[in-house]
């Protein structure tokens, strides 16, 4: 008698229900280390009930501690930032969960296969960006050149920038910007995220002051109402970040709302990361 025909398992995409299962109740193999991380980063394959994916796992073991965020686990910021990011409906975070592992308990997230677009980011030598690009700062190119860093006048990078004001993201990068197939923009890497105090450091400052968009106005007004202290995003953060970090999230989207506008530089700490891609 042959041996049974093996079915492969069927791949999860971002988008995909199913993800958020696959990630919490698969198991996880490790391939390898991704070695460019600055803490322990692992390419894993998750399977299960005949489905299976690449994901990264960050263990909580393998986190370097950081004096400017004391609090919390980089997993548990990482994991909370997806779950903002749901809420809004934009799904700009790949599904991310807490949840233990062969090196502990970790985040795990859905890898996401980039693909090359260089509509994105950009150095041109001028003094003002051209239509349907906004500047970002001057850099110093080759031979002590200067030049305008700038950004695409996108959408899917707009919206980015309105979830990273809420989630205090104080490392927006250029290699944390990853397009996917489909038209589809993720951000990736949201360990440093939620303090208290205003830490934004993000490449998306084009439209800072701005009016915010009538989209961005009702994503934040429901984000704010799921925010209460009994919504059901304040107990589902509630696990992963501390209650003065939930205050100060709510707190931000309130004042977003207030003020109507992208938020500015506030010129106490430094407004883009370093290196900036």
């Amino acid at each position: 008698m042959s041996a049974p025909e093996r079915i492969p398992p069927r791949s999860v995409t971002p988008v995909d229900p199913a993800a958020t299962n696959l990630l919490a109740e698969g198991g996880l193999t490790v391939r390898g280390r991704i070695s460019e991380a600055s803490n322990a980063a692992l390419y894993c394959t998750v399977t299960h009930e005949g489905r299976e994916a690449a994901c990264v796992y960050k263990p909580v073991a393998g986190e370097r501690p950081l004096w400017d965020f004391p609090d919390g686990t980089l997993a548990g910021r990482e994991v909370a930032a997806y779950l903002v990011s749901a809420a809004t409906g934009w799904d700009l975070v790949p599904p991310t969960v807490l949840r233990d592992g062969p090196y502990g308990e970790g985040m795990c997230q859905l890898w996401v296969e980039a693909v090359p677009d260089s509509a994105l980011l950009a150095v041109v030598e001028r003094e003002e960006p051209e239509p349907g690009w906004k500047a970002i700062g001057f850099v110093e190119a080759e031979e002590g050149r200067t030049a305008l860093l700038v950004h695409a006048d996108d959408p899917r990078l707009r919206r980015l920038a309105v979830l990273d004001a809420v989630i205090n993201n104080a490392d927006r990068k250029g290699g944390h910007l990853l397009p996917a197939a489909g038209g589809r923009l993720y951000g990736i890497d949201h360990g440093v995220t939620f303090h208290t105090e205003d830490k934004l450091r993000t490449l998306l400052w084009g439209w800072a002051g701005e009016p915010l968009t009538e989209e961005a106005r009702e994503v934040l007004t429901r984000l704010g109402k799921a925010l209460a202290e009994d919504g059901p995003l304040a107990a589902a953060l509630a696990p992963l970040i501390t209650a003065a970090e939930i205050d100060a999230t709510r707190a931000r989207v309130a004042a977003l709302l207030a003020s109507g506008t992208h938020p500015v530089p506030g010129g106490q700490w430094p407004a883009i990361p370093w290196p900036p891609v």
